[in-house]
């Protein structure tokens, strides 16, 4: 099979780190890598010019790794509510994405956009989620992701309490009719 051989201009999770070399399938490269500029191609001239860079891009790095750890301390531990329509069994009539997460996070006083959320799957339930949001490479922080029908039951979920289902529905049988021969019988 063939591959692409890379210089990777910042660290990239499972692959490597800045500056090294890697090979990687030519799909990945074409449509993720180079495009987001995570690497570029490995020839003479690109790493000629990498050296020559390289210290410089690894100060840019760090300055931003630092800063990116500054502001973790900050946030860290950072819980954010959204509020959906859900059934009675507690499952969304849509799905919580990471554009979702990547709103309630900013209106939070945390400006992140939906790629930096790490989403193993959509979340289709009400309850408390715990996702990862990636600040740089090397930096992330776990945010909490509380979905709930209304600001009352958010707040009852971020304490621990138990989510039961509102008392003024009556769908209950009546204790009368259990028996069927006390049941009302029809006028024929």
């Amino acid at each position: 099979m063939a591959t692409v051989e890379l210089i990777l201009m910042q660290r990239v999770d499972k692959l490597g780190q800045m500056g090294e070399l890697v090979h990687v399938k030519p799909g990945y490269a074409r449509n993720f890598l180079l495009p987001q500029k995570k690497a570029i191609r490995a020839n003479k001239e690109n790493l000629a010019k990498f050296e020559a860079q390289r210290v410089q891009l690894e100060a840019q790095n760090i300055k931003r790794r630092e800063e990116a750890e500054r502001l973790a301390e900050r946030v860290g531990g950072l819980s954010v509510v959204i509020i959906r329509q859900a059934g009675e069994s507690g499952s969304l009539y849509g799905s919580v994405s990471s554009r979702d997460i990547a709103d309630a996070c900013t209106g939070s006083g945390l400006t992140v956009n939906r790629n930096q959320v790490v989403l193993e799957h959509p979340i289709k339930s009400l309850g408390l989620t715990p996702v990862r949001v990636v600040l740089h490479p090397e930096v992330s922080i776990p945010v909490t992701v509380n979905v709930a029908r209304s600001t009352e039951e958010a707040m009852k979920q971020a304490r621990g309490e138990a989510i039961a289902r509102d008392d003024d529905e009556d769908d209950t049988v009546n204790d009368e009719f259990l028996d069927p021969s006390e049941a009302p019988q029809p006028n024929i």
